[in-house]
């Protein structure tokens, strides 16, 4: 039985209850939860609900909760019922209703844990975004790691998602990079405001490569092929090393077409229809103090030019008129002060910035080995990158450790510690049940121990202690990505799974799955390899959302 399944039978006993007394069913709410309390002689499972409507009904506590224990304990799975107290009531479910929950996520497979939760919200979800003048940072990656997570939690919760990488290719730092390219290319200093590196390098000998001409150009011409191409090549760059990062966008979204297109006017058009533009000193301004912001906002400067910000609000726009319903926004640590203005800017254009336009701030990250900060990066010069860390520990350690924390909070990754094979490492202790679980399947099919059917399996065997404590954990899972995807914390599947590999570590070492020598398979056996079976399934649907794999051997 999971806890929402449980949380049923309650709300059922609820609605017998009121129907016995004649209390007003319009107190009952729709739906109810039960948590797992702290200390678990206190039962499998706690209730408040006699405490949240006792006052609707003018019932005392402890008397609606004494009527409530009563009716559950007539449910089947229900063990006892104890009152704790000002009216809490504690279940105990038995061994047959609480071990059935061993066959539901086996025969769920990868659909244990999703939910209808968030059904019929569309969001569109931006992450990286890095300029394209350099090789992803490690600050981006923590969000290629954690943004690529979000999305698989929302879409596990039902949500349909549109992940979106926003390709800034046009201003003032595209000039930089360019101008740093044709130095590079001519042998000359970086630029005084220019980009640095070896990278800086590869790229403007592999424009010239496809343009063997190009410094015979004029200064201008040639700075423009290195602008085009280079950017292009930076970007190509980018995204492949995102997608060996196992990231992959639903959409690449150019900054240029933005202006190409005429939205930045129209944009500029649907705010002045809004009546929250002014023109000063030449300039055209966006009133976004009437929001809350500390400072009204420029969108179009007394030379013409457009500001970053007017292409921030044609793009919002742009979102909003492709049917996004929700803008999430994932931005690095420098970017608090971008949030007051975003959330004005949703205002002016007529939303409601608390429900259309959710902006997450990361805070930094650094590489750590032998307890000193890495700070440089062979290639980029001045930044440790996305190939940096994934050279110092992999892939999986990398996806995992960047999620494992939560986004705002500064975070340290020992190189030592993430590629140690012991079980102080997360990932390690992790995947290291992945490959157990699935190396004591192996195992049980070289001795013919099968789970057999669904029929004969007999979950009211899986009595022992550490059983039930591996069911409760493996209970939590559905609720656990929820809320996960609810708060927008990936890191909570993360802690969770550590917590259910302790749980399998302690069944394990006390309850001996596979028949020892010559002994005869039996129920208890198969009831355990369900078990097994099932912890397997959870480990890898939880590291899938992750975007880590679950290694059937280590």
């Amino acid at each position: 039985m999971t806890p929402a399944e449980l949380a049923e039978v309650v709300l059922s006993a609820a609605h017998a209850v009121f129907a016995d007394r004649g209390l007003g069913r319009s107190a009952l709410p729709e739906r109810t939860a039960v948590e797992r309390p702290r200390n678990p002689e206190h039962g499998d499972y706690a209730s408040t609900l006699a405490l949240q409507l006792s006052k609707k009904v003018g019932v005392p506590p402890r008397e609606l909760a004494a009527a409530l224990a009563e009716q559950l304990g007539r449910a089947a799975g229900i063990k006892s019922v104890e009152i704790a107290g000002p009216g809490f009531l504690n279940i105990r479910l038995d061994a047959a209703a609480a071990g059935q929950l061993a066959r539901s996520i086996v025969e769920a497979g990868p659909a244990y844990g999703r939910s209808a939760a968030l059904a019929g919200l569309k969001i569109n979800l931006e992450f990286v975004s890095a300029n394209p003048t350099g090789p992803v940072h490690i600050g981006g990656v923590r969000w290629a790691a954690v943004g690529d997570a979000l999305a698989r939690l929302l879409r596990a919760t039902g949500a349909d998602v549109g992940t979106e990488y926003y390709f800034n290719d046009a201003g003032s730092q595209i000039d930089r990079f360019a101008r740093s390219l044709l130095a590079a290319a001519r042998g000359e200093p970086t630029p005084e405001d220019g980009y640095a590196g070896a990278y800086i390098t590869e790229i403007a000998a592999a424009v010239q490569a496809g343009r063997p001409d190009v410094l015979s150009l004029g200064d201008d011409a040639a700075q423009e092929v290195f602008r085009v191409e280079g950017v292009e090549l930076m970007f190509a760059e980018i995204r492949s090393s995102l997608r060996d990062f196992g990231v992959e966008f639903d959409t690449y979204f150019n900054e240029k077409d933005l202006h190409a297109r005429g939205e930045l006017d129209q944009a500029l058009q649907r705010l002045r229809e809004q009546g929250h533009t002014y023109e000063s000193e030449g300039a055209t301004w966006l009133r976004t103090t009437d929001f809350g912001d500390d400072k009204d906002r420029v969108l179009r400067k007394s030379n013409g030019e457009w500001t970053y910000f007017a292409a921030d609000c044609a793009y919002y726009l742009d979102k909003r008129e492709r049917g996004f319903e929700r803008v999430v926004i994932m931005l690095g640590a420098d970017h608090h002060g971008y949030v007051g203005r975003m959330k004005a800017m949703a205002a002016c254009f007529g939303d409601d910035p608390d429900r259309n336009l959710e902006i997450l701030i990361g805070q930094l990250v650094n590489l750590v080995r032998d307890g000193a900060p890495l700070r440089m990066s062979k290639r980029a010069g001045t930044v440790v990158t996305l190939e940096d860390l994934v050279d110092a520990i992999g892939v999986d350690a990398a996806r995992y450790a960047l999620a494992r924390y939560s986004s705002d909070s500064p975070i340290d990754i020992d190189v030592e510690l993430w590629t140690r094979a012991t079980r102080d490492n997360p990932v390690y202790y992790v995947q290291y049940v992945a490959a157990r679980t699935a190396s004591v399947g192996r195992h049980a099919a070289e001795v013919g121990l099968t789970r057999g059917a669904g029929d004969d399996f007999r979950p009211d065997l899986l009595d022992h202690e550490k059983e039930n404590e591996l069911l409760k954990a493996l209970a939590e899972f559905p609720t656990v990505v929820a809320t996960a995807a609810e708060l927008r914390e990936p890191h909570r599947v993360a802690r969770y799974l550590e917590e259910l590999s302790g749980a399998y570590h302690r069944f394990y070492d006390n309850c001996r799955i596979l028949p020892r020598g010559d002994e005869e398979v039996t129920d208890l056996h198969r009831a355990r390899l369900w078990l097994n079976d099932a912890t397997r399934t959870v480990i890898a649907n939880g590291l899938h959302l992750l975007g880590v794999s679950a290694p059937e051997r280590m």
